[in-house]
This record gives structure tokens, sequence and C-alpha cells, in this order.
């Protein structure tokens, strides 16, 4: 059943007040909550940027999926309540995810009556006043608590395109699946075999992720499972989501593990098409591109990347938690953007024009959730 969720007006202001008075801190970083408003405890953001440089920025809050709205390209949020669940799923890289076409912004998120792993299902919201109100949620996955292990990845692309993608388990062992809306998620076509191993399963617990390319291809990049290694393996379609070509391994190397990482990584696609990804192999974050040698950007975890204006910009954490690392095209060496830090993301508008923001949990003493534009668009120097 499809219902709307309608917030009023004085209290968006004083949402917003609060996000605002956040405020900016030490170089740069936007506060998205108040360290003493209900949103301390916020987990697991995602961050989406629209073709006119809107900032939208997806987090849970124990069973409720929040989103903050910028619309000075990062200088202030404001923040709303999408909706509650019985129990959403937060932790390692599960949780809210948000992309953003011409015409909508669109929530999806893995919840159940139970959690715990015993269901779940992608659900998804859309807005089409900037997260005012909802319409949702729709159940993205066909078979229900399919998508019970509660990792997922969406993204958007021209035209309205937007897809999501989740590990399902409804064959009893772990595939990769998705589904695509070419409405801006008012309705989601049946979803699809990405991919199933010619072993037992992919890797268990590592997320999947989706990059659209300018022409409407498709990429979807998860972790595999292959001869006792947990290599990043990409496949791409050309029809919008409807099939999918070979599964290819990214980078040369290989990492032989008898166990899940919880590390999947992010795939991007810049201006001219080129594939972009991120991942961790041995506690090293790499930068790949479809077939070519996989690049050391130094020692860490939990890599993401976006297309930007002038390539790639990537971050991760030293460790987790640990210090959060931004390298941009412009940078010879990474940067420091916190010193005490989870589970970041970095997002970027079509086309790579920027602005380009970074968000991620702040595990300081102020806790909450934290952003940094690193472009604001355009020829921009990051910041």
């Amino acid at each position: 059943m499809r219902r709307r969720v309608l917030f009023p007006a004085a209290m968006l202001a004083w949402l917003g007040a609060i996000a605002s008075a956040a405020g900016r801190g030490d170089g740069g970083t936007v506060r998205l909550v108040a360290p003493d408003g209900p949103d301390r405890e916020g987990k697991q953001p995602q961050a989406a940027v629209d073709p006119a440089g809107r900032i939208y920025v997806a987090f849970g809050v124990g069973r409720t999926v929040r989103l903050a709205v910028s619309t000075d390209r990062g200088g202030s949020f404001q923040v709303s309540t999408v909706d509650s669940v019985g129990s959403l799923a937060l932790g390692m890289r599960r949780g809210p995810r948000v992309a953003a076409t011409e015409d909508a912004v669109v929530v999806t998120a893995v919840g159940g009556d139970e959690g715990g792993g015993r269901d779940g299902d992608v659900l998804a919201w859309r807005s089409t006043n900037g997260g005012k109100s909802w319409e949702g949620p729709t159940r993205v996955n066909s078979v229900a608590s399919s998508a019970r292990e509660g990792l997922h990845g969406m993204a958007s692309g021209p035209g309205g395109k937007v897809f999501a993608t989740w590990l399902d388990l409804r064959n009893g062992r772990t595939e990769v699946y998705g589904a695509a809306s070419h409405d801006g998620g008012k309705s989601w076509e049946p979803d699809v075999l990405v991919y199933r191993s010619p072993e037992k399963s992919v890797c268990e617990c590592c997320h999947p992720s989706a990059a659209f390319a300018p022409d409407g291809a498709l990429h979807v990049m998860w972790r595999n499972s292959l001869a006792g290694a947990r290599d990043l393996f990409l496949a791409s379609s050309a029809d919008g989501g409807k099939s999918f070509g070979p599964a290819a391994k990214l980078g040369r190397g290989t990492w032989p593990l008898n166990a899940c990482p919880m590390d999947g990584g992010a795939v991007a696609v810049g201006p001219d098409g080129r594939v972009e990804t991120v991942w961790m192999r041995a506690g090293s974050t790499f930068a790949a591109r479809p077939g070519e040698r996989e690049r050391e950007l130094g020692r860490g975890v939990q890599g993401w990347t976006a297309a930007g204006p002038g390539g790639a910009y990537s971050v991760w954490l030293q460790q987790r938690p640990g210090r959060l690392l931004a390298l941009t095209p412009r940078g010879g060496a990474p940067t420091t953007l916190a010193e005490n830090a989870n589970d970041p993301v970095v997002a970027s508008a079509p086309g790579g024009r920027g602005p380009v923001v970074a968000v991620w949990e702040d595990k300081s003493s102020q806790g909450g959730i934290a952003a940094r534009v690193l472009a604001t668009g355009g020829g921009d120097a990051p910041r």
C-alpha cells in the first residue's frame, strides 16, 4: 500500500533550524545534526547530488530513515523524516541509500518486522518536492524477505533512471539481484539476477554498488567468493538493468581469504563513460578501472569514490573508526578530513559537474553525521 507522509511547515522550519544551528566546524566541515539533538545517534550516511546541485544525505536513527537536504551547496542542511519501519538494517554499510534525478529524490532501505536477518525487504520511498513529503514504501524485491542480509546499493542515471541492487537469499545462497525504475522511483520493473556464483555464494557480508554512465550504461560491483579468494567483480548492462553481461574481476592481484571482510567499496562513472572503482584488499585501499592494473591509494579500509570536476574523488579510513582521508584530482597526496570517523562516502552531481561532498559518521565526542564539500562545481578547486 502506498501512502503519502506530510510534515507541517512549522515542524520543517524547526528541524531546519536545528540542522543550521549545528553549522560549520573547523576546516569547512558541516555538522548535519545538532550535538544535543535527536539525530546525534545517526548512522550509515549516504549522499546524492542532483543536477541542480542540491545535496541529499540519508541516514538511519534507530528504526527511522532520515534525510538531510542542502539547497545552498553544502552550506547548511534541513533534516526531516522519511519514514519508520519495524526493524531497520544498520551497521557495516547497511542502512538507507539515496538517489536524485531531475524530478525526484528516491530513498531506499532494508526493513522488516523482526530484523536480525530473519526478514527484510528493499523498501523505496519517493519525493517530488525535495523531501517535504513522501510516497511509499514500495517493496522492490519480488520475493518477500529475500533481501534480509540488509546490504544494498542504489544509483540514478539519465532520464529519471534509478537502479537498486542487493544481496539476495531467495535461492538458499547469496546472489546479486537488482531492479530498475525508469520514472524516478514511481514504479519498479521486476527484479533480475545480476550475478550467480558458479560456486556457493558471493561474499556474504559486503554491500554491492551501482553507477550509471551518461549514456545510460549501468555498472554493478560486488565482492565475489571464488576459488578461496574475495576479490571485486563488475558486470554491466546496456539495456538499463534488464540483463547483464559476463562478470569480470577487477585488478590483477587476488586476496585468498576464508572470511567476509565486510567492505564492498564503490563504483563511479565519469562524464566520458570511464568506470572508476575503489575497494579494499588485505588492509589497503586500491583504485582500479576495468581491465587495468589496480593502483594502491594507501593503507586503509571502507573506501568510496565519485566522479567530479577533473576526475575521481576518493575517501577512505586508515582504520575503522579512525582518520578519514581524501584524494582529489588536484591533490598529489591524501588530505585528512577528520581524525575520528566511520563509514565515509562521497557523491557528486551527474556528469562530474559538482558539487562533490563527503559525508561520514562523526565518532568524536560530538557524534552524529558530518559533511565537507570537496568541490563546489564546474572548474572549482577542491577545498
